[in-house]
């Protein structure tokens, strides 16, 4: 039987607390690596810290999304170990495309692999997060979509390490993030419009109000490091400097342990 599925259960609260997670997620990204740029020294410190921001962001939008997601008539239920790994994954690939610009600069062949390699995290972190859900009955995606958002991902992803090598201004980055909000949280619900599910049974209506605390618990984490790169980030000298900040630092002369000079 050919079930339906509801995106959103809580009406907008879900894809607007989603979009909210993407967009402060894509912030401290944008912020970090401006600062790694400015200070090369410690470049890789400011680097893994956007790059986890990023990642943590990302894997909230997509869960806060699914504290929307139901299937009518089956309990949802979510293997942890699987929830976790999909967020290690998604930190992963982000860090790689992001050390990759933040050292190699923005040449094109240089975006368009770290573009690959964030993207594909993503995407998998999203196939992780699905495959996580356990009914009573299968999952089924239509592939036209599926290839779709997949493409859709890894532009997404060329665009937003390019922002992040790319826009220091102050005000320029905020609303950069607020457009790769948009950008990311519209992936995930182009990705979600590929699913059907065929249910092979009935689960009590009742064991579905679990997966909320499931879900909750598992945001915990990730929720905090967004909260603890954000008090660094806003306490940080440089938070309200300006490009003219950035282009002595990156005309001044460097050491030889220093970062290859951005493109």
């Amino acid at each position: 039987m050919t079930a339906t599925v509801s995106n959103f259960d809580y009406g907008l609260v879900t894809p607007i607390a989603a979009y909210l997670m993407a967009t402060v997620g894509a912030a401290l990204g944008l912020r970090c690596t401006t600062r790694s740029l400015r200070r090369p020294h410690h470049r890789a410190r400011w680097l893994a810290l956007g790059a986890v921001s990023f990642g943590c962001g990302i894997w909230a939008m997509h869960f806060i999304a699914m504290i929307g997601f139901d299937i009518k008539g089956a309990a949802v239920h979510y293997d942890r170990d699987q929830t976790l790994l999909s967020l290690v994954v998604v930190i992963a690939c982000v860090a790689g495309g992001m050390f990759l610009v933040g050292y190699r600069g923005r040449s094109p062949s240089t975006l368009v692999t770290a573009g690959i390699i964030t993207g594909n995290g993503v995407v998998t972190m999203h196939g992780l997060g699905m495959s996580a859900i356990k009914v009573d009955g299968s999952l089924h995606y239509d592939g036209r979509i599926v290839i779709l958002t997949f493409l859709f991902t890894i532009v997404i992803a060329t665009a937003a390490l390019w922002a992040a090598v790319s826009i220091h201004a102050l005000w320029s980055s905020m609303g950069a993030s607020l457009i790769m909000g948009v950008a990311v949280t519209g992936m995930h619900y182009m990705g979600m419009a590929a699913l059907s599910v065929q249910l092979t049974g009935r689960a009590a209506a009742e064991e579905s109000s679990s997966n909320l605390g499931f879900l909750m618990a598992m945001l915990a984490g990730p929720l905090t490091v967004l909260l603890i790169a954000t008090t660094i980030v806003m306490f940080d000298p440089d938070m309200m400097s300006g490009d003219e900040d950035l282009d002595r630092a990156a005309s001044a002369p460097r050491g030889a342990d220093s970062a290859h000079p951005v493109q």
